[in-house]
Parts: structure tokens; sequence; C-alpha cells
């Protein structure tokens, strides 16, 4: 198997570190494309990533496809390779680009699929949310899910739902890293080194996100479960409520799919 990234900007990056990071592919597997040379160049040397001139020199070399690029360019930067990409899959990590759109501008019997992964994927913890309406094969989609489902929890939506999640999983390290960087602030206050405040707030949420997803409990009763009758946590969390941390989060979230919309 050998992968094209046609645009490498940050998501198409993420996406190729991390599957060198899990040893999923080898960096020589992994090829890329982009407008400006030169920092195709810089991006893709220093891991060991092909750089492609073009993209149709691209797409001759690979099994699969990424779409990696800005919405509004989508269209420029299929015309040219279309017809080449009959018999590849591919895949668009492009927000807002869904299956619908896809085949009003690739070649008929173009088998795709629409994503939308999280920066995490660059360390084997992202989220990839999938639109489930695609044209890929069985053994193709098979082939999608066991490369990327080395870095990446795979989760398929409908179409409907395909921005909410991707709101999700995909604004939410913002807000999650805001969190981490509010804990260690009070521990700092409290004396803590900052290095070690960080390390310890991070290990906190990647451990508390993977115990949920692993045992699928309730998140409410996983607050419970820490929160001892007239205990430290409670204390905080009845803080946290009087504060509207609930609240503001789902305004803050209301707020990203109005301007969606």
């Amino acid at each position: 198997m050998k992968i094209g990234f046609i645009g490498f900007g940050n998501m198409a990056q993420a996406l190729a570190n991390g599957l060198i990071y899990k040893n999923a592919m080898k960096a020589e597997q992994i090829y890329a494309c982009a407008k400006n040379w030169d920092k195709l160049c810089r991006n893709t040397n220093s891991k060991g990533f092909i750089p492609c001139k073009d993209s149709s020199k691209l797409v001759d070399n690979v099994d699969m496809v990424v779409i990696a690029v800005k919405p509004y360019l989508v269209e420029e930067v299929i015309t040219p390779i279309k017809e080449k990409l009959v018999g590849k899959i591919v895949i668009s990590v492009v927000v807002n680009y869904t299956f619908d759109k896809y085949e009003d501008i690739l070649a008929p019997n173009t088998h795709h699929l629409s994503t939308l992964p999280n920066t995490p994927v660059s360390v084997g913890e992202g989220v990839i949310v999938c639109e489930n309406k695609s044209s890929l094969t069985f053994e193709e989609n098979e082939s999608f899910v066991n490369l990327f489902s080395q870095i990446a929890l795979i989760e398929n939506v409908e179409t409907k739902n395909l921005g909410i999640a991707g709101t999700i999983s995909g604004c939410g390290p913002a807000f999650a890293s805001m969190f981490i960087e509010a804990l260690a602030d009070a521990a700092v206050m409290h004396g803590l080194p900052r290095d070690v405040s960080y390390k310890l707030a991070s290990q906190m949420v990647v451990g508390t996100g993977k115990l949920q997803v692993i045992t699928n409990t309730h998140p409410g009763v996983m607050k419970d479960a820490v929160c001892s009758p007239g205990g430290s946590t409670i204390v905080g969390v009845a803080a946290l409520e009087r504060k509207g941390l609930r609240s503001s989060i789902i305004d803050a979230i209301d707020e990203i799919q109005k301007k969606k919309n």
C-alpha cells in the first residue's frame, strides 16, 4: 500500500506523521504534493516522505489518494486528474465536502469516502469521523479501516451528523487544551512546577478519555466514582457547576455550528 496526499498542510502532515509514528507505514510509502514546492520539500524531506512536483505523478505512484486541500480548491485540484482517480481509493479530509459533492466532480465509478480527522492522529490517539455514505468496495473500506484504525478511533455517522461530529472531535482539542492549561495554572499557583503540571493534567485527560472509550461507562458515573461524600472532588465539581462549565461548553459548540450553517 502506498498513500498520496494532495495538499500537505497541518491535517495531512498529522495523518502522515501518525502513520509512521505507529509503524503503520514506512516513510517511503507516503507521497505528497502541494503548490509551494520549497515548503513541501521542507515538510517531506525531514521525515523521509516523497515529494511530487504535480498531482498526476503522485496518483501514478500510489494506491490511496487523500484529498487534503481547502474546500474552495477541491474542484481545481481534482479536475486535471479525475480520470486517473478511477481505480484508486480516494479519501477526503476536506471540511464540508460530502459524498454527493464529490459525485458531482469526480469521474463516474470513482471509489471515494469523506472523512474528518483530528490532529491527535499524529500520535496515534486521534478520531476519524467517516460519512456512512461511500462508494468504496468492502475490500477497499477494509484497507482504509485496517490502516487508519492504527492511529485513530474510526466512527461512521450519517451525512446530516458529519458536521457536529467533526466539531466535537476536531474543535474539541482546543477546548481540552484550554482545560489542561487551566488545570496546570491552578497547580502552578499552588506550587507545582509547570512542566510537571502540564504532564499530569495531560495524561489525566488521555487516561480518562481512554477509560470511557474502552469501558463505555457513562461520564456521569465516572465522575461519581471519584466524588466521595463530603470529599474534595465534589467541592470542585460544585464550583464548576456554579460557574457554568457545562453551559459554557454547550454554548461554544452551538456557536461553532451556527457559524458553519
